[in-house]
């Protein structure tokens, strides 16, 4: 089984900053959900450990299981450019995150982002199969990872596909 987990929550969701790769601590609430994630996976071995290298997500994956764990960068959240930091209500109408042309304030090109993410989960299920293997990654990054293994939102809607901190989603690996 795969197990893809969202990072606990830090202060800068609870602003509604985009946060993208600043690297920022979990807070306390954060550090508390990725505890009750360990306590609902404790039952299972996982084989490999994998991880964005950014702290929020690194943190809560050795909260979850204290495993050799792989700093892997496709798992890193999508670059934001100079909107990190900003409030996600001051700048709802200056980009457009879903358009493939989309690069201004040097946010990350959508088809990139995804690319990358698509040729990670490429190679774990190809190489890793039968093996329980956890991703501690970001909300962006769990958009994608669900449309690889589900496909694409037939509403449009990819903010339904995104994961809340410290949920996560699970899928055969056979």
């Amino acid at each position: 089984m795969i197990y893809i987990v969202r990072h606990g929550q830090t202060d800068w969701n609870i602003e509604g900053r985009y946060q993208g790769r600043i690297d920022i601590e979990l807070n306390e609430k954060g550090i508390e959900q990725a505890y009750k994630i360990h306590d609902e996976l404790k039952n299972i071995k996982f084989d490999l450990v994998f991880s964005s290298p950014l702290k929020r997500a690194y943190k809560t994956a050795k909260i979850i299981c204290n495993n050799n764990i792989i700093k892997d960068e496709r798992l890193i959240e999508r670059c934001n450019g100079e909107l990190e930091g900003k409030l996600k209500s001051e700048v709802e109408e200056i980009i457009d995150f879903n358009d493939p042309n989309e690069n201004k304030m040097g946010i990350e090109n959508i088809n990139d982002f995804r690319y990358r993410i698509k040729n990670f989960f490429e190679d774990i299920t190809s190489n890793y199969k039968g093996k329980n293997i956890l991703v501690v990654t970001h909300a962006g990054v769990s958009i994608y990872a669900k449309c690889f293994f589900e496909g694409e939102p037939l509403d449009s809607n990819y903010n339904n596909y995104k994961l809340k901190n410290c949920e996560y989603l699970e899928y055969n690996n056979e």
